[in-house]
Protein backbone atom coordinates (compact mmCIF):
# COMPACT_ATOMS: atom_id res chain seq x y z
CA UNK A 1 0.00 0.00 0.00
CA UNK A 2 2.82 2.40 0.86
CA UNK A 3 4.58 1.74 -2.46
CA UNK A 4 1.30 2.22 -4.34
CA UNK A 5 0.55 5.51 -2.57
CA UNK A 6 4.08 6.79 -3.26
CA UNK A 7 3.88 5.83 -6.94
CA UNK A 8 0.42 7.36 -7.37
CA UNK A 9 1.51 10.57 -5.62
CA UNK A 10 4.65 10.77 -7.76
CA UNK A 11 2.75 10.34 -11.02
CA UNK A 12 0.03 12.76 -9.87
CA UNK A 13 2.57 15.44 -9.03
CA UNK A 14 4.30 14.75 -12.35
CA UNK A 15 1.02 15.26 -14.21
CA UNK A 16 0.40 18.56 -12.38
CA UNK A 17 3.92 19.75 -13.17
CA UNK A 18 3.53 18.89 -16.86
CA UNK A 19 0.13 20.61 -17.01
CA UNK A 20 1.51 23.78 -15.38
CA UNK A 21 4.54 23.77 -17.64
CA UNK A 22 2.44 23.39 -20.81
CA UNK A 23 0.01 26.14 -19.75
CA UNK A 24 2.85 28.51 -18.87
CA UNK A 25 4.53 27.78 -22.20
CA UNK A 26 1.29 28.43 -24.10
CA UNK A 27 0.66 31.70 -22.23
CA UNK A 28 4.24 32.84 -22.85
CA UNK A 29 3.76 32.11 -26.54
CA UNK A 30 0.49 34.08 -26.47
CA UNK A 31 2.27 37.03 -24.82
CA UNK A 32 5.00 36.94 -27.46
CA UNK A 33 2.39 36.76 -30.21
CA UNK A 34 0.43 39.74 -28.85
CA UNK A 35 3.64 41.74 -28.47
CA UNK A 36 4.34 40.98 -32.14
CA UNK A 37 0.91 42.42 -32.99
CA UNK A 38 1.81 45.65 -31.11
CA UNK A 39 4.98 45.92 -33.18
CA UNK A 40 2.95 45.30 -36.34
CA UNK A 41 0.56 48.15 -35.39
CA UNK A 42 3.51 50.45 -34.74
CA UNK A 43 4.93 49.52 -38.14
CA UNK A 44 1.64 50.39 -39.83
CA UNK A 45 1.22 53.74 -37.99
CA UNK A 46 1.60 57.04 -39.87
CA UNK A 47 2.03 60.65 -38.77
CA UNK A 48 -0.45 63.43 -39.45
CA UNK A 49 0.38 66.97 -40.50
CA UNK A 50 1.48 67.82 -36.93
CA UNK A 51 3.61 64.71 -36.55
CA UNK A 52 1.16 62.93 -34.29
CA UNK A 53 0.75 59.14 -34.56
CA UNK A 54 -2.24 57.92 -36.50
CA UNK A 55 -3.26 54.30 -37.22
CA UNK A 56 -4.93 53.41 -40.50
CA UNK A 57 -8.21 51.55 -40.78
CA UNK A 58 -6.66 48.94 -43.05
CA UNK A 59 -4.09 46.80 -41.20
CA UNK A 60 -1.61 44.16 -42.38
CA UNK A 61 -3.19 41.34 -40.30
CA UNK A 62 -6.66 40.68 -41.82
CA UNK A 63 -7.91 39.35 -38.48
CA UNK A 64 -8.08 42.95 -37.19
CA UNK A 65 -10.78 43.54 -39.82
CA UNK A 66 -12.88 40.47 -38.94
CA UNK A 67 -15.14 40.85 -35.85
CA UNK A 68 -15.29 37.08 -35.46
CA UNK A 69 -11.50 36.56 -35.50
CA UNK A 70 -11.07 37.09 -31.76
CA UNK A 71 -8.09 39.43 -32.28
CA UNK A 72 -8.81 42.94 -30.98
CA UNK A 73 -6.79 46.15 -30.78
CA UNK A 74 -7.42 49.51 -29.16
CA UNK A 75 -5.20 52.60 -28.88
CA UNK A 76 -5.65 55.77 -26.83
CA UNK A 77 -3.37 58.72 -26.33
CA UNK A 78 -2.73 62.42 -26.31
CA UNK A 79 -4.35 62.65 -22.85
CA UNK A 80 -7.66 61.33 -24.10
CA UNK A 81 -7.59 63.29 -27.34
CA UNK A 82 -7.02 60.24 -29.53
CA UNK A 83 -8.96 56.96 -29.66
CA UNK A 84 -8.63 54.17 -32.18
CA UNK A 85 -9.84 50.62 -32.35
CA UNK A 86 -9.59 47.92 -34.92
CA UNK A 87 -12.66 47.00 -36.98
CA UNK A 88 -12.73 43.64 -35.14
CA UNK A 89 -13.34 45.50 -31.85
CA UNK A 90 -16.46 47.34 -33.00
CA UNK A 91 -19.01 47.39 -30.21
CA UNK A 92 -16.51 46.33 -27.56
CA UNK A 93 -14.56 48.36 -25.03
CA UNK A 94 -11.26 46.95 -23.85
CA UNK A 95 -9.98 47.99 -20.39
CA UNK A 96 -7.32 50.71 -20.64
CA UNK A 97 -5.15 50.47 -17.51
CA UNK A 98 -3.35 53.59 -16.24
CA UNK A 99 0.11 53.99 -14.82
CA UNK A 100 1.92 51.54 -17.09
CA UNK A 101 5.59 52.57 -17.51
CA UNK A 102 6.54 53.18 -21.16
CA UNK A 103 8.28 50.23 -22.82
CA UNK A 104 7.16 47.66 -20.21
CA UNK A 105 4.38 45.36 -21.49
CA UNK A 106 1.70 44.14 -19.10
CA UNK A 107 0.15 40.74 -19.84
CA UNK A 108 -2.91 39.38 -18.02
CA UNK A 109 -5.90 37.12 -18.33
CA UNK A 110 -9.32 38.77 -18.43
CA UNK A 111 -12.12 36.38 -17.37
CA UNK A 112 -15.57 37.12 -18.77
CA UNK A 113 -18.26 35.50 -20.87
CA UNK A 114 -15.68 35.64 -23.66
CA UNK A 115 -12.34 35.35 -21.81
CA UNK A 116 -9.39 37.25 -23.27
CA UNK A 117 -5.62 37.36 -22.95
CA UNK A 118 -4.78 41.06 -22.91
CA UNK A 119 -1.45 42.84 -23.48
CA UNK A 120 -1.05 46.54 -22.61
CA UNK A 121 1.94 48.51 -23.89
CA UNK A 122 2.66 52.23 -23.31
CA UNK A 123 5.04 54.35 -25.39
CA UNK A 124 6.03 57.97 -26.01
CA UNK A 125 5.74 59.55 -29.49
CA UNK A 126 7.47 62.84 -30.39
CA UNK A 127 5.53 65.19 -32.71
CA UNK A 128 6.91 67.81 -35.03
CA UNK A 129 7.07 70.40 -32.26
CA UNK A 130 9.26 68.10 -30.14
CA UNK A 131 6.55 67.38 -27.58
CA UNK A 132 6.28 63.83 -26.24
CA UNK A 133 2.84 62.34 -26.56
CA UNK A 134 1.84 59.23 -24.53
CA UNK A 135 -0.01 56.39 -26.26
CA UNK A 136 -1.39 53.15 -24.80
CA UNK A 137 -1.76 50.07 -27.01
CA UNK A 138 -4.09 47.30 -25.85
CA UNK A 139 -4.14 44.09 -27.90
CA UNK A 140 -6.34 41.16 -26.90
CA UNK A 141 -7.07 37.68 -28.23
CA UNK A 142 -9.79 35.21 -27.40
CA UNK A 143 -8.55 32.74 -24.74
CA UNK A 144 -10.86 29.90 -25.78
CA UNK A 145 -8.53 28.30 -28.41
CA UNK A 146 -5.58 28.28 -26.00
CA UNK A 147 -7.72 26.91 -23.18
CA UNK A 148 -8.99 24.22 -25.54
CA UNK A 149 -5.40 23.21 -26.36
CA UNK A 150 -4.51 23.14 -22.65
CA UNK A 151 -7.60 21.03 -21.91
CA UNK A 152 -6.72 18.61 -24.73
CA UNK A 153 -3.17 18.31 -23.40
CA UNK A 154 -4.48 17.77 -19.87
CA UNK A 155 -6.81 15.04 -21.10
CA UNK A 156 -3.95 13.38 -22.96
CA UNK A 157 -1.76 13.54 -19.88
CA UNK A 158 -4.49 12.05 -17.72
CA UNK A 159 -5.09 9.22 -20.18
CA UNK A 160 -1.43 8.32 -20.72
CA UNK A 161 -0.15 8.88 -17.20
CA UNK A 162 -3.30 7.35 -15.71
CA UNK A 163 -2.88 4.27 -17.89
CA UNK A 164 0.83 4.12 -17.10
CA UNK A 165 0.09 4.49 -13.40
CA UNK A 166 -2.43 1.66 -13.52
CA UNK A 167 -0.03 -0.61 -15.39
CA UNK A 168 2.85 0.29 -13.04
CA UNK A 169 0.69 -0.35 -9.98
CA UNK A 170 -0.34 -3.75 -11.33
CA UNK A 171 3.26 -4.64 -12.25
CA UNK A 172 4.54 -3.33 -8.92
CA UNK A 173 1.91 -5.32 -7.04
CA UNK A 174 2.87 -8.47 -8.94
CA UNK A 175 6.60 -7.87 -8.38
CA UNK A 176 6.16 -7.15 -4.67
CA UNK A 177 3.91 -10.17 -4.26
CA UNK A 178 6.49 -12.32 -6.02
CA UNK A 179 9.33 -10.76 -4.03
CA UNK A 180 7.60 -11.25 -0.68
CA UNK A 181 6.43 -14.78 -1.50
CA UNK A 182 9.47 -16.38 0.25
CA UNK A 183 8.57 -14.57 3.49
CA UNK A 184 5.03 -15.89 3.29
CA UNK A 185 6.46 -19.34 2.58
CA UNK A 186 8.71 -19.12 5.64
CA UNK A 187 5.73 -18.07 7.77
CA UNK A 188 3.67 -20.99 6.41
CA UNK A 189 6.53 -23.43 7.04
CA UNK A 190 6.91 -22.14 10.58
CA UNK A 191 3.21 -22.73 11.19
CA UNK A 192 3.66 -26.30 9.93
CA UNK A 193 6.55 -26.74 12.36
CA UNK A 194 4.37 -25.42 15.19
CA UNK A 195 1.62 -27.90 14.32
CA UNK A 196 4.11 -30.77 14.09
CA UNK A 197 3.71 -31.35 10.35
CA UNK A 198 7.40 -30.62 9.78
CA UNK A 199 10.53 -30.83 11.83
CA UNK A 200 12.57 -28.11 10.10
CA UNK A 201 12.52 -25.49 7.31
CA UNK A 202 13.16 -27.38 4.08
CA UNK A 203 12.08 -24.99 1.32
CA UNK A 204 14.25 -23.63 -1.49
CA UNK A 205 14.64 -20.15 -0.03
CA UNK A 206 16.46 -17.21 -1.72
CA UNK A 207 19.96 -16.25 -0.69
CA UNK A 208 18.75 -13.25 1.35
CA UNK A 209 16.72 -15.53 3.66
CA UNK A 210 19.10 -18.46 4.00
CA UNK A 211 20.96 -16.99 6.95
CA UNK A 212 17.61 -16.57 8.72
CA UNK A 213 16.31 -20.03 7.83
CA UNK A 214 19.65 -21.68 8.64
CA UNK A 215 19.64 -19.95 12.03
CA UNK A 216 16.07 -21.13 12.71
CA UNK A 217 16.97 -24.68 11.69
CA UNK A 218 20.03 -24.53 13.93
CA UNK A 219 17.88 -23.40 16.86
CA UNK A 220 15.34 -26.18 16.15
CA UNK A 221 18.14 -28.76 15.92
CA UNK A 222 19.75 -27.51 19.11
CA UNK A 223 16.39 -27.45 20.91
CA UNK A 224 15.69 -31.05 19.89
CA UNK A 225 19.20 -32.13 20.88
CA UNK A 226 18.90 -30.35 24.22
CA UNK A 227 15.54 -31.94 24.88
CA UNK A 228 16.91 -35.38 24.07
CA UNK A 229 19.94 -34.82 26.26
CA UNK A 230 17.84 -33.65 29.18
CA UNK A 231 15.61 -36.68 28.77
CA UNK A 232 18.64 -38.98 28.57
CA UNK A 233 20.30 -37.32 31.52
CA UNK A 234 17.20 -37.66 33.69
CA UNK A 235 16.76 -41.29 32.66
CA UNK A 236 20.45 -42.04 33.29
CA UNK A 237 20.34 -40.30 36.65
CA UNK A 238 17.23 -42.20 37.77
CA UNK A 239 18.67 -45.51 36.58
CA UNK A 240 22.07 -44.88 38.16
CA UNK A 241 20.58 -44.00 41.56
CA UNK A 242 18.42 -47.11 41.76
CA UNK A 243 21.27 -49.41 42.83
CA UNK A 244 22.73 -47.15 45.59
CA UNK A 245 19.22 -46.52 46.93
CA UNK A 246 18.53 -50.24 46.95
CA UNK A 247 21.77 -50.86 48.86
CA UNK A 248 20.86 -48.17 51.40
CA UNK A 249 17.38 -49.57 51.80
CA UNK A 250 18.75 -53.06 52.40
CA UNK A 251 21.24 -51.76 54.95
CA UNK A 252 18.54 -49.76 56.71
CA UNK A 253 16.36 -52.84 57.05
CA UNK A 254 19.15 -54.75 58.76
CA UNK A 255 20.19 -54.46 62.39
CA UNK A 256 23.94 -53.97 61.94
CA UNK A 257 24.64 -50.31 62.71
CA UNK A 258 28.27 -50.44 61.62
CA UNK A 259 27.27 -51.97 58.30
CA UNK A 260 24.65 -49.23 57.85
CA UNK A 261 27.23 -46.49 58.52
CA UNK A 262 29.65 -48.07 56.06
CA UNK A 263 26.90 -48.44 53.41
CA UNK A 264 25.76 -44.85 53.86
CA UNK A 265 29.32 -43.52 53.57
CA UNK A 266 30.08 -45.63 50.53
CA UNK A 267 26.79 -45.13 48.66
CA UNK A 268 26.53 -41.37 49.38
CA UNK A 269 29.97 -40.91 47.81
CA UNK A 270 28.88 -43.04 44.89
CA UNK A 271 25.65 -41.07 44.41
CA UNK A 272 27.61 -37.81 44.58
CA UNK A 273 29.84 -39.06 41.77
CA UNK A 274 26.78 -40.05 39.76
CA UNK A 275 25.14 -36.63 40.23
CA UNK A 276 28.36 -34.80 39.28
CA UNK A 277 28.65 -36.98 36.21
CA UNK A 278 25.07 -36.26 35.10
CA UNK A 279 25.40 -32.51 35.77
CA UNK A 280 28.56 -32.36 33.74
CA UNK A 281 26.99 -34.38 30.95
CA UNK A 282 23.97 -32.05 30.78
CA UNK A 283 25.97 -28.82 31.01
CA UNK A 284 26.23 -28.33 27.26
CA UNK A 285 22.54 -29.04 26.65
CA UNK A 286 21.34 -25.95 28.53
CA UNK A 287 23.16 -23.48 26.37
CA UNK A 288 21.92 -22.27 23.00
CA UNK A 289 24.02 -22.72 19.93
CA UNK A 290 21.65 -21.56 17.20
CA UNK A 291 22.44 -17.83 17.01
CA UNK A 292 25.25 -17.58 19.56
CA UNK A 293 27.81 -14.82 19.36
CA UNK A 294 31.43 -15.51 18.55
CA UNK A 295 33.93 -15.67 21.41
CA UNK A 296 37.62 -14.74 21.47
CA UNK A 297 39.57 -18.01 21.57
CA UNK A 298 43.00 -17.02 22.86
CA UNK A 299 42.00 -15.58 26.30
CA UNK A 300 40.11 -18.77 27.22
CA UNK A 301 43.00 -20.95 26.06
CA UNK A 302 45.44 -18.93 28.16
CA UNK A 303 43.24 -19.31 31.27
CA UNK A 304 42.83 -23.05 30.81
CA UNK A 305 46.52 -23.65 30.11
CA UNK A 306 47.58 -21.60 33.14
CA UNK A 307 45.19 -23.54 35.41
CA UNK A 308 46.22 -26.96 34.09
CA UNK A 309 49.93 -26.15 34.41
CA UNK A 310 49.32 -25.56 38.11
CA UNK A 311 47.37 -28.81 38.48
CA UNK A 312 50.02 -30.83 36.65
CA UNK A 313 53.04 -28.84 37.80
CA UNK A 314 54.84 -32.04 38.87
CA UNK A 315 54.89 -33.15 35.20
CA UNK A 316 56.45 -29.84 34.02
CA UNK A 317 54.38 -29.84 30.83
CA UNK A 318 55.67 -27.51 28.10
CA UNK A 319 52.56 -26.13 26.44
CA UNK A 320 52.83 -24.00 23.31
CA UNK A 321 49.77 -22.05 22.09
CA UNK A 322 49.98 -20.96 18.45
CA UNK A 323 46.49 -19.44 18.20
CA UNK A 324 46.47 -15.77 17.19
CA UNK A 325 44.77 -13.20 19.38
CA UNK A 326 42.19 -12.30 16.73
CA UNK A 327 40.74 -15.78 16.29
CA UNK A 328 37.07 -16.18 17.21
CA UNK A 329 35.15 -19.32 18.18
CA UNK A 330 31.68 -19.40 16.55
CA UNK A 331 29.85 -20.04 19.82
CA UNK A 332 29.39 -18.98 23.42
CA UNK A 333 32.17 -18.72 25.97
CA UNK A 334 30.58 -21.28 28.34
CA UNK A 335 30.48 -23.93 25.61
CA UNK A 336 34.03 -23.08 24.58
CA UNK A 337 35.30 -23.35 28.17
CA UNK A 338 33.54 -26.71 28.68
CA UNK A 339 34.74 -28.16 25.38
CA UNK A 340 38.36 -27.04 25.49
CA UNK A 341 38.61 -27.72 29.22
CA UNK A 342 37.83 -31.41 28.69
CA UNK A 343 40.18 -31.72 25.71
CA UNK A 344 43.10 -29.89 27.33
CA UNK A 345 42.66 -31.78 30.61
CA UNK A 346 43.01 -35.09 28.75
CA UNK A 347 46.05 -33.74 26.90
CA UNK A 348 47.78 -32.67 30.13
CA UNK A 349 46.77 -35.90 31.88
CA UNK A 350 48.32 -38.21 29.28
CA UNK A 351 51.17 -36.04 27.91
CA UNK A 352 54.74 -36.80 28.89
CA UNK A 353 56.06 -33.25 28.65
CA UNK A 354 54.64 -31.52 25.55
CA UNK A 355 51.24 -30.12 24.52
CA UNK A 356 50.58 -27.90 21.49
CA UNK A 357 47.46 -25.90 20.60
CA UNK A 358 47.35 -24.64 17.00
CA UNK A 359 45.13 -23.76 14.06
CA UNK A 360 45.23 -26.16 11.12
CA UNK A 361 44.24 -24.34 7.91
CA UNK A 362 45.35 -27.16 5.61
CA UNK A 363 43.33 -29.87 7.33
CA UNK A 364 40.86 -31.96 5.39
CA UNK A 365 37.67 -29.92 4.96
CA UNK A 366 39.44 -26.70 5.84
CA UNK A 367 37.91 -24.93 2.85
CA UNK A 368 34.52 -24.84 4.55
CA UNK A 369 35.71 -24.54 8.13
CA UNK A 370 35.54 -21.32 10.05
CA UNK A 371 38.13 -22.74 12.43
CA UNK A 372 40.07 -26.00 12.77
CA UNK A 373 41.65 -26.16 16.21
CA UNK A 374 44.18 -28.88 16.99
CA UNK A 375 45.30 -30.00 20.47
CA UNK A 376 48.26 -32.40 20.28
CA UNK A 377 50.32 -34.16 22.98
CA UNK A 378 53.25 -36.57 23.17
CA UNK A 379 51.51 -39.16 25.32
CA UNK A 380 50.69 -42.78 24.48
CA UNK A 381 47.95 -41.68 22.04
CA UNK A 382 44.55 -43.23 21.40
CA UNK A 383 44.52 -46.42 19.32
CA UNK A 384 42.46 -46.23 16.15
CA UNK A 385 40.34 -49.16 17.31
CA UNK A 386 38.95 -47.27 20.31
CA UNK A 387 38.75 -43.70 18.92
CA UNK A 388 35.09 -43.99 18.05
CA UNK A 389 34.27 -45.67 21.33
CA UNK A 390 35.86 -43.02 23.57
CA UNK A 391 33.52 -40.39 22.10
CA UNK A 392 30.53 -42.20 23.61
CA UNK A 393 29.36 -41.35 27.10
CA UNK A 394 30.91 -43.38 29.87
CA UNK A 395 33.42 -45.11 27.59
CA UNK A 396 37.12 -44.92 28.41
CA UNK A 397 40.14 -46.05 26.49
CA UNK A 398 42.35 -46.21 29.58
CA UNK A 399 41.30 -47.70 32.89
CA UNK A 400 44.51 -46.94 34.79
CA UNK A 401 44.10 -43.21 35.39
CA UNK A 402 41.01 -41.92 37.27
CA UNK A 403 38.08 -40.52 35.27
CA UNK A 404 34.47 -41.03 34.32
CA UNK A 405 34.79 -41.29 30.54
CA UNK A 406 32.63 -38.28 29.70
CA UNK A 407 35.15 -35.54 28.84
CA UNK A 408 35.57 -36.23 25.11
CA UNK A 409 31.88 -37.16 24.72
CA UNK A 410 30.76 -33.81 26.17
CA UNK A 411 33.25 -31.97 23.94
CA UNK A 412 32.04 -33.91 20.90
CA UNK A 413 28.38 -33.14 21.69
CA UNK A 414 29.11 -29.43 22.08
CA UNK A 415 30.90 -29.34 18.73
CA UNK A 416 28.03 -31.20 17.06
CA UNK A 417 25.52 -28.69 18.45
CA UNK A 418 27.34 -25.98 16.44
CA UNK A 419 27.33 -28.10 13.29
CA UNK A 420 31.02 -29.05 13.58
CA UNK A 421 32.85 -32.29 14.18
CA UNK A 422 35.51 -33.62 16.54
CA UNK A 423 38.16 -36.00 15.21
CA UNK A 424 40.88 -37.99 16.96
CA UNK A 425 44.19 -38.56 15.22
CA UNK A 426 47.86 -39.19 15.89
CA UNK A 427 50.25 -36.32 16.60
CA UNK A 428 53.73 -35.90 15.16
CA UNK A 429 55.17 -37.17 18.47
CA UNK A 430 53.09 -40.34 18.47
CA UNK A 431 50.53 -39.04 20.95
CA UNK A 432 46.93 -37.98 20.37
CA UNK A 433 45.70 -34.98 18.42
CA UNK A 434 42.14 -33.73 18.79
CA UNK A 435 40.79 -31.65 15.88
CA UNK A 436 37.75 -29.39 16.22
CA UNK A 437 36.27 -28.27 12.89
CA UNK A 438 33.59 -25.58 12.97
CA UNK A 439 31.67 -24.72 9.76
CA UNK A 440 31.06 -21.26 8.28
CA UNK A 441 33.20 -18.36 7.15
CA UNK A 442 36.57 -17.55 8.77
CA UNK A 443 36.08 -15.47 11.91
CA UNK A 444 38.51 -12.76 12.97
CA UNK A 445 38.36 -9.43 14.73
Amino acid sequence: MAASVVLAAFLGLGALALDDAYRDSAENAMQTQLMGQVYALLGAADADSQGRMRLPQSLPDPRFSNPASGLLAQVSGEKGGYHWHSPSAVGRQLPMPNGIPPGQPQFRYLPSSEPLYLLSYALLWEDDSGAELAYLFVVAENAAPLQARVAAFRKSILIWLGGAALILLLVQGAVLRWGLKPLRQVAADLRMIETGERGRLEGDYPRELRRLTDGINSMIRHSAASRDRYRNSLGDLAHSLKTPLAVLQGAAEGEDTALLREAVSEQVARMNDIVQYQLKSAAAAGRGAGLAQATALRPILDRLIKTLQKVYQDKAIQCRCEVTAGTLFPGESGDLMECLGNILENAFKYARNRVTVSLDHDANGGETAAICLCVADDGPGIPASVRERVLRRGERGDQQLPGQGIGLSVASEIVRLYGGELEIGESDWGGAVIRLRMPGQPLEH
